[in-house]
């Protein structure tokens, strides 16, 4: 912003000083690494972390009131669909694992939705012929999958639960209903999703704007009829969802506004609870949900990096940064091609997932950047989301994530409901040779992931950072920082980060691969002499032109019988712990 030379005037008559932001930024840390911007959070008997203050607090005071880490998850995320709705709400999927210690397992749970069982692919593409699309659009009614997100909580609270619907849903009520204060990142990616989503048919700007505008910070924001969504699940359960009332208005809006998902769509939906993928990564045992989700990747990208010694080549150094980008366009053309709803496809996972194969794919990684790469197993990016994760006094720890995809969704409001539409339908692939084809009653590939680390058979972290494609870099970043470099949870988060961009993606064709070695993107507080290293290297560098996630991490420490929280601090986050 501009300071006029009449306010320039005015502001040094008045003896004020006006320094360089990045002067008043600075601060000097009596512990710790100079660029953590905090020291983590640490509790004994529990521990919440969200990217919304209230919702952490939500989530505390379940624990708080006896509930246990699954009561907390459940309570956090339904907040956080009313107080961020910018990156998450029921109208969303939800993916989670779950420690549970009294029978000291781990649990994944896939709760994500399906495509319309009434749309056929042959009658979608007649439809994008007429709307002269080649792909499927993200704010139209074809992008629209069925919610999986309450369902999730359903499932998690039937198996895990303690503390009743009503008691976890109190507060999101309350809030919805009286209002809560919007919180400065939150406010801005609103305002700006406002703008274009309000002409989007349905009860958005009834919904979810104040006089047609996103609200500004601090300004108090109601949606009663959320509350309400909340109200009818705190008392007739999951089937007032997916066979009650709001299955019934959304079955009749959608064919008043010549949409495709049904009644029996919301009917027949159910989650599934799933196997996790794991691998181990120099003593530590990395977990991630596979299937048509991309955590995988995190997992290939690991097994690559293990025949590297990171530490040897130090954090944020051009040789580092080489050998990390490289293993990522690797793992990804493997996530273009093999990524993909597992009632559909069989997943390769024992070629994919073994030391084997990530020796094979490591042999290519040699001093200059990759340009050509394409996927080694033979074949038959932008959005936003919410992640947070919880642990108990009983030593239950859970890590979910949950999304409508783009910011806000598709911005499809029913009358009534209180929340939007997910787009998730758009990450189908259209070729009709690969395994993330659309087809009815199947899951679209999803971008969100929830990480979970064991050391030694006992839970150590549950983890995990929104931001689209970016999340297997960022869960890599995060494990690299903690187990190479030793940072602790904290650090590891405000490190400096970095992205590529350019890898063939899920939607695309069978046939299409990486040919231009895609573009690099780094935090601004970035070295120049290591982005000229990294030019010399054959890499595209841009600064600062990226998004680089928001991180949320709970650690168990064993010695002390402690927790340990920490928090995105770029933007609203906050860990919390008693």
């Amino acid at each position: 912003m501009k300071v006029s030379s009449l306010l320039l005037g005015s502001l040094l008559a008045l003896g004020v000083c006006l320094q360089p932001t990045s002067l008043l930024a600075q601060i000097d840390r009596e512990a710790g690494r100079g660029f953590a911007t905090r020291s983590e959070v640490i509790g004994q008997r529990g521990m919440v972390a969200t990217s919304q203050p209230l919702a952490t607090q939500v989530g505390l005071d379940i624990l708080k009131n006896g509930g246990n880490a699954i009561d907390a998850a459940i309570g956090a995320n339904a907040a956080m669909g009313l107080m961020e709705p910018t990156g998450n709400g029921v109208g969303g999927d939800l993916f989670a694992i779950i420690w549970h210690e009294e029978s000291g397992q781990l649990y994944a749970l896939n709760a994500s939705g399906r495509s319309p069982r009434g749309l056929s692919y042959e009658r979608l593409m007649e439809i994008l012929e007429e709307k002269d699309r080649t792909s499927i659009p993200g704010y139209d009614l074809l992008s629209v999958s069925v919610p999986g997100a309450v369902d999730g909580w359903f499932e998690m609270h039937e198996r895990f639960g303690s503390a009743s619907m009503a008691e976890i849903l109190k507060e999101p009520i309350w809030y919805a209903e009286n209002g809560f204060p919007v919180s400065e990142a939150i406010s801005g990616a609103w305002k700006r999703s406002a703008r274009f989503l309000s002409r989007q048919p349905g009860a958005f700007t009834e919904t979810f704007t104040i006089d047609g505008r996103g609200p500004e910070k601090g300004e108090i924001f109601k949606n009663p009829d959320l509350g309400n969504t909340f109200r009818l699940l705190a008392d007739q359960g999951r089937d007032a969802f997916y066979r009650g009332e709001i299955a019934e208005a959304i079955d009749a809006w959608m064919r008043e506004n010549d949409g495709y998902l049904r009644y029996e769509d919301f009917d027949q939906h159910t989650s599934e609870w799933v196997e996790p993928q794991t691998v181990n990564y120099r003593g530590y045992d990395v977990y991630q949900v596979g299937g048509n989700v991309q955590g995988t990747a995190v997992l290939q990208m690991l097994n690559i990096l293990e025949g590297f010694d990171l530490t040897e080549t130090g954090f944020a150094t051009a040789e580092t940064y080489h050998l990390l980008i490289e293993a990522k366009k690797l793992a990804f053309e493997d996530r273009a091609k093999h990524y993909a709803d597992s009632d559909f496809y069989d997943v390769p996972y024992d070629v994919l997932l073994s030391k084997e194969y990530a020796a094979e794919r490591r042999e290519l990684i040699g001093d200059r950047a990759l340009r050509d790469v394409t996927t080694g197993v033979d074949v038959l990016e932008d959005g936003d989301t919410i992640y947070l994760t919880t642990a108990d006094q009983y030593g239950n720890m859970v890590s979910l994530i949950q999304s409508n995809f783009r910011g806000m969704g598709t911005g499809f409001v029913v009358p009534g409901t209180g929340f939007s539409f997910q787009n998730r339908g758009e990450l189908f692939s259209l070729d009709p040779d690969h395994a993330n084809v659309y087809e009815p009653g199947k899951r679209p590939f999803h971008t969100i992931i929830p990480g979970f680390v064991m050391k030694d058979g006992k839970p150590l972290m549950s983890f995990g950072n929104m931001g689209g494609g970016y999340q297997p870099v960022g869960h890599v970043s995060i494990l690299t920082n903690i187990i190479d470099f030793g940072m602790n949870i904290q650090e590891a988060g405000d490190a400096l980060r970095w992205d590529h961009a350019g890898s063939t993606e899920p939607t695309d064709g069978v046939d299409d691969s990486l040919t231009d070695g895609g573009r690099v993107s780094i935090e601004s507080s970035i070295d120049f002499e290591i982005v000229r290293a990294l030019e010399a290297m054959g890499h595209d560098v841009r600064i600062g032109q990226g998004f680089f996630g928001r991180y949320q991490a709970i650690m168990r420490d064993h010695t002390y019988g402690v927790y340990l929280g920490a928090s995105e601090s770029r933007v609203d986050g906050q860990a919390a712990g008693y």
